[in-house]
């Protein structure tokens, strides 16, 4: 039962990380100090995409996010499941960190791996405004936010 509900926890990131991009990271706040604060956390890397210092988000940011999760389904859950969940979570995270960090800084050898590459890169060099699921792309076609495929372009 442990494994089901870690697998759901990395479902719940998959989701987490497609809504979160979509939604908080390309949000264009209207005042200067949200405009410098999104920049901080999100537009630094759209503006420097190939430096590795600036790829991921900092830990001032994502540390209280994760809190804020493991808060909430320890809420929601039972103990054990809410442990669960989180591991399956987090695990999702650091997934998506280390894939994020992979499609921008190594040629991948695998038809997935430069699949997600493309689609990732499309969404930096083509149209921001799709493209949101970096290690889930899936959610993409779901919303209907895919990046168009070379013959659309």
């Amino acid at each position: 039962q442990g494994i089901l509900w870690a697998g759901g926890g990395y479902a719940v990131w998959t989701l987490t990380e497609y809504w979160l991009h979509r939604v908080v990271f390309h949000f264009e706040p209207d005042h200067p100090v949200g405009a410098r604060l999104h920049w901080m956390i999100h537009g630094v890397h759209h503006d420097h995409p190939n430096d590795p210092m600036r790829l991921v988000m900092p830990p001032s940011a994502s540390i209280p996010l994760g809190l804020i999760f493991i808060a909430a389904f320890q809420l929601l859950l039972p103990f054990s499941q809410a442990c669960m969940l989180s591991a399956g979570f987090f695990i999702g995270y650091l997934t998506y960190d280390m894939t994020h960090y992979y499609l921008h800084h190594r040629r991948p050898t695998t038809a997935v791996g430069r699949k997600l590459r493309e689609l990732h890169m499309r969404h930096h060099f083509q149209d921001h405004d799709r493209g949101y699921g970096v290690s889930a792309p899936y959610w993409d076609n779901v919303f209907g936010t895919a990046p168009k495929s070379r013959s659309e372009d």
